[in-house]
């Protein structure tokens, strides 16, 4: 396989990476808005969607650093737009992507199946709830709400970062708009 990226792996990522960008806006609303109604660590349940971009970017560019590349790039577009975790986001949306990126690098890059989809989401989601255990929720118990939030956080992340972007990848796929993909000349990620 040939890691080199060209410029349609760079300009598809990038896509992605601002589309979620300007979904993570709307997203944050949900959060700090309907959803704030919902206690820590059941709000949790939603946070999934954040991950996508590290998934969903690697299981079509297959290359090294896509998950880092996609979900990096989606956090800057978003901490642009505005959100209410201001600059910090520029720091934890790429720490949030090496756990999406160490999946793939623990498969050396060569597999693209949904189980592999299922631990990125994972190991994105422990990364994100365990940066959010100290940083943002500091003063909390950890049997009330940290480790539930940091389960539910990986639950949520699992289902929709990693569940999500395999059937996104998919439907994708049927279409013909990832022809020029591997991802796309499968038809099937199972």
């Amino acid at each position: 396989m040939n890691n080199r990226w060209r410029t349609i792996d760079i300009v598809i990522a990038s896509i992605i990476a601002v589309a979620f960008g300007v979904i993570f806006w709307a997203w944050n609303l949900l959060w700090n808005g309907p959803a704030d109604a919902i206690p820590l660590p059941g709000r949790a349940a939603i946070y999934g969607m954040w991950l996508v971009p590290a998934v969903l970017g690697a299981l079509i560019v297959r290359k090294p650093g896509a998950a880092f590349y996609t979900l990096t790039l989606a956090s800057l577009v978003s901490v642009a737009i505005g959100t209410s975790w201001g600059w910090t986001i520029a720091v934890q949306g790429p720490l949030e992507s090496l756990g999406g990126e160490l999946a793939f690098a623990l498969f050396l890059y060569k597999a693209w199946r949904l189980p592999v989809a299922l631990l990125a989401g994972v190991l994105a989601g422990l990364v994100a709830s365990i940066y959010d255990a100290f940083v943002w929720y500091p003063d909390t118990s950890w049997a009330n709400m940290r480790i539930p939030y940091i389960l539910i956080t990986a639950a949520s992340s699992l289902v929709v970062a990693g569940l999500g972007s395999v059937a996104l990848v998919k439907a994708l796929a049927q279409t013909g708009v990832l022809d020029r993909f591997a991802a796309g000349r499968e038809r099937a990620l199972v």
